[in-house]
């Protein structure tokens, strides 16, 4: 057996042992899903960071750096300061209410209506997008152990699913941890092996290299495009951070995958600093990846490439096997706390929020543990099938699952401002705007030419502007 299957094959089986290990006695779903309140904050840190951080990330970032520059960072530091307003803005409102999901709130705010409405576009994109990252993730399991894919699938989702059965949310915070110190440490390693293989004086090398090729450029003010053509580039300096900023506010303000993860904290200081250290975090990861990518250019020069080959191309044909077997561990490890964390936040959601009301509550509320674990095997098959759909679907199809998290993120995260700020908004205005907003996203997305930084501002002023609108003429 080669070496670098050894290697993944006990990585993958330390994931529900470490499930395992963790757990502690479940008595209601508060303690499945919300891990009783009284997890550590910088625990919550790391499971933000490995929760959104997946495969394609891993994979694609060091291309960005290696095609173009630096400027990406530009988006990962108005990540930082979309946390910041995360944590002053969001966290105290779910703190006051003692709020079971991010939902919740527009439920307590609006009414169920809005609750279940915001609650079933969280669990139609999370499908999507979680759809590909599982079938993105399978794809190097399938050529590692020549397996179909749909075995392939099979595995992750069920490894995924055991530890996330085992110890609830407390089982996917800490098994995060272990996550995040696999694929960080994996990218770390291959960094400095490119540096190794450039020896002597690699390092030098890579920022001589890079200087030449105009790779060290971190910020571009936009100013020298036309009025049209300043918003068609993502990495623009405003176009970056606010682009970053918009999208960490809504992935980290609305998104019941991160707001759970905080939530678990039990303390609102304590979340405030998870969510805050987690965007400093992230933006030093992905200065990591960046250098990756300009390390790649040192030892390729410029080939054509496609921008998330030229990673796993040096990881396959470069590195020796038992640090091979390593990144690819890396590159589960990214993808697969993702999943479990799907496909907790997802029961979790459908429990407390589609199932909030109704005789069926009555009946869960008798055994909280058995419906939450149902729900989340549930949940498992449900990413599993979308995966299975994606083996046969085109790029193109592949492509809009992906946006759609962008133009949802921008209904979420606008009605959920103007749940805070427009105080005269009804539940049915602000499912009108909602619902709006998406269709009026799709349209911006697929046929405008606008950059993907700008869709989540663009989404949140025009359902602001139309919730407005509605108060304003008493509908």
């Amino acid at each position: 057996m080669h070496i670098e299957i050894v290697i993944v094959a006990l990585y993958l089986i330390s994931l529900p042992l470490i499930g395992f290990i963790t757990r502690k006695k479940l008595s209601n779903a508060e303690d499945y899903f919300l891990a009783s309140r009284n997890i550590k904050w910088y625990a919550v840190t790391f499971s933000i960071v490995a929760a959104e951080t997946s495969t394609l990330t891993f994979i694609s970032v060091p291309g960005i750096s290696y095609l173009t520059d630096m400027t990406f960072i530009q988006v990962a530091a108005g990540y930082i300061v979309g946390r910041i307003i995360v944590a002053k803005v969001f966290l105290p409102p779910f703190y006051e209410g003692k709020l079971t999901t991010s939902y919740h709130f527009l439920g307590k705010r609006f009414g169920n209506k809005m609750r279940k409405t915001a609650s079933g576009v969280f669990l139609f994109t999370r499908t999507a997008a979680d759809g590909v990252r599982l079938f993105a993730t399978a794809i190097p399991l399938k050529y590692l152990l020549n397996i179909d894919y749909v075995w392939a699938i099979a595995i992750i989702s069920l490894i995924a699913l055991v530890y996330s059965l085992s110890g609830g949310m407390r089982s996917v915070i800490w098994v995060d941890v272990w996550q995040m110190i696999v694929y960080v440490g994996g990218a770390i390693i291959a960094g400095f092996f490119i540096i190794h293989l450039l020896a002597p004086n690699g390092f030098e090398k890579v920022i001589f290299a890079a200087n030449e090729a105009g790779k060290l450029r971190f910020v571009d003010t936009g100013f020298h495009y036309g009025f049209t053509e300043f918003f068609k580039h993502p990495y623009t300096l405003f176009g970056g951070i606010l682009g970053g900023m918009f999208l960490s506010m809504a992935s980290h303000g609305t998104d019941q995958l991160i707001i759970q993860r905080l939530l678990a904290v039990g303390d609102l200081k304590d979340s405030q600093k998870a969510v805050v250290w987690s965007g400093i975090i992230v933006f030093a990861q992905m200065l990591l990846f960046l250098f990756i990518g300009l390390a790649l250019y040192a030892f390729y020069g410029k080939i054509d490439v496609r921008a998330d080959e030229i990673f796993v191309m040096f990881i396959t044909a470069k590195m020796p096997k038992v640090l091979t077997g390593i990144i690819i561990a890396g590159v589960f490890a990214a993808a697969i706390s993702t999943i479990a964390g799907s496909i907790n936040s997802m029961a979790s959601s459908t429990v407390y929020d589609l199932l909030a009301s109704g005789s069926i509550v009555e009946k869960i509320k008798e055994r909280e543990v058995f419906y939450s674990r149902l729900f989340s095997l549930a949940s498992a098959a449900l990413l599993g099938f979308a995966a299975l759909f994606f083996i046969h679907a085109s790029r193109s199809v592949v492509e809009i699952a992906l946006g759609i998290a962008s133009f949802t993120y921008s209904g979420l995260l606008g009605v959920f401002l103007a749940g805070l700020f427009q105080k005269d908004l009804n539940e049915r205005g602000a499912i009108i705007s909602f619902a709006l907003t998406i269709l009026f996203m799709i349209w911006v997305s697929l046929f405008s030419g606008i950059a993907w930084t700008w869709f989540v501002l663009i989404g949140v002023l025009f359902l602001n502007a139309v919730a407005f609108m509605l108060v304003r003429t008493g509908k």
